[in-house]
């Protein structure tokens, strides 16, 4: 840790590129802590150990694009550390200066600190897309540069933020919800609890998120249905249920026309691969995560959900590759993607039922 009157970092301080920003902050921030079950943690271990897995698919014109597929639930980044028997507080603000000085707080106590921040805020990112709660990790800051040092999953080198942008990103309104100058102050335990049991209540909770969820979640209040539909969203749903809607809804994708079209196939596998998903909308984070718990606690059930998790990954990959193959026409990419979309409801309802069964075999 170096301070002065105008600046602090945290140093050293461990990074590694990541698939999806919660995980791949929360790996750092544990290799940070030093604390591991055989080392320094994967990012799919981090990712699994959270019990975020989960399913939303919304279809809405008041969304542009007018479509969202997600793969993880929402409390990741509060769940993993209550899980690791640590202890975190999110705390939220619509005061920027009160906002600030929580983070130079943490820095000065020596702490790197985790927040929200809008991806197409961030200089270094150069997206047009706003996405409000992308978790990045500030480990320092400048006064006399004007400058925050951001760690972000994305890139392999500290970035140098100026103050006005970060401050942008941490008030940004845009979707899914207001950032409203979110932090997460964690403090991890001297010592990791057991892993068996640390991954079954993981697994418990992603299957309970798949086969009984109560909604997608909060951000799809108020969205409308499209001229001519019912009242209520186009689609609205979450769990294995999602991948019934999605596989059902984009084979009526074709009354659209070619630049509607267009933007529904790009975004479609934007969701699945691009969006910090880790590849395959989550499941290959999990397949990860699993193989590992499944290697050091010899569990079979376990290995069978890495398994299923995998399979679904490759089937959620394959619908993307089809939906943006732009040697051929859109239409024609629909129908592919359609067509291979079949299989995802089987697929998630395997892969919940084998949740369910390593939750039980590690607790046996």
């Amino acid at each position: 840790m170096t301070t002065s009157h105008a600046s602090a970092r945290v140093s050293p301080y461990p990074h590694r590129i990541g698939g999806h920003c919660g995980s791949g902050a929360l790996r750092d921030l544990l290799e940070w802590a030093g604390l591991g079950w055989d080392g320094p943690p994967s990012e799919g271990l981090v990712f699994t150990l959270g019990g975020a897995l989960g399913l939303s698919y919304v279809r809405s014109v008041d969304l542009f694009p007018p479509l969202y597929l997600v793969g993880r639930g929402g409390e990741l980044e509060l769940d993993l550390p209550r899980r690791l028997g640590g202890a975190v507080e999110q705390r939220v603000t619509d005061d920027p200066a009160e906002g600030w000085n929580w983070v130079r707080a943490e820095i000065q106590g020596g702490r790197p600190v985790m927040l929200w921040a809008d991806i197409a805020e961030l200089p270094y990112l150069r997206v047009k897309l706003s996405m409000s709660r992308h978790d990045i990790v500030v480990i320092g800051f400048d006064d006399h540069a004007q400058v925050a040092l951001v760690v972000d999953n994305d890139r392999e080198d500290v970035q140098e933020v100026p103050y006005e942008a970060l401050a942008r990103a941490r008030r940004s309104t845009s979707f899914p919800q207001p950032t409203r100058h979110t932090v997460y102050n964690i403090r991890w335990p001297a010592v990791l609890p057991d892993l068996a049991s640390t991954a079954a209540e993981a697994f418990a909770q992603s299957a309970h998120a798949m086969s009984n969820p109560t909604s997608a979640t909060r951000i799809f209040d108020g969205l409308t249905s499209e001229p001519g539909d019912a009242a209520g969203l186009t689609v609205h749903s979450a769990g294995v249920a999602a991948a019934r809607a999605f596989a059902t809804d984009i084979a009526g994708w074709e009354r659209h026309d070619d630049e509607q079209l267009e933007i529904m196939l790009f975004s479609v596998g934007a969701f699945i691969e691009k969006a910090g998903t880790g590849g395959g909308l989550f499941r290959r984070l999990l397949a990860q995560g699993a193989f590992e718990i499944a290697q050091m606690t010899g569990d079979e059930a376990t290995t069978s959900l890495a398994r299923s998790a995998n399979r679904a990954a490759e089937a959620w990959t394959t619908v993307a590759r089809l939906a943006t193959a732009r040697d051929r026409p859109a239409r024609s990419r629909v129908r592919d993607a359609a067509q291979s979309a079949l299989a995802l409801p089987e697929l998630e309802a395997m892969l919940t039922q084998d949740l369910h069964g390593a939750a039980a075999s590690l607790r046996s």
